[in-house]
């Protein structure tokens, strides 16, 4: 007896393609949809293992969105300090 095919998950693939694009075209709300999408289609692969495959993409895609919203965050902390130090060196100077 032979099982039959194991389909691709859509939301890994969803989680893959949104990855992508925080990249590319969506910088901070395609991360955070891979982010999302990625976690759902983990838990649904691991409820489904025999029907569904996917995990892969779906790592792919949280790798890449939490990639892109740790760097934005850390930029933004640079941001702020570099500007924060300009204006109390500022202060201090006169």
């Amino acid at each position: 007896m032979s099982l039959p095919p194991r389909q691709t998950s859509a939301m890994a693939v969803v989680s893959l393609i949104m990855g992508i694009l925080g990249w590319t075209a969506l910088p901070f709300i395609g991360s955070v949809a891979a982010i999302i999408t990625g976690h759902l289609a983990r838990a649904e692969i691991r409820r489904r293992p025999l029907e569904l495959e996917g995990d892969g993409m779906a790592l792919a895609g949280l790798i890449l969105g939490w990639i892109i919203v740790i760097g934005s965050l850390l930029a933004s902390v640079v941001i702020l300090l570099f500007f924060g130090g300009l204006a109390w060196f500022a202060a201090t100077q006169s």
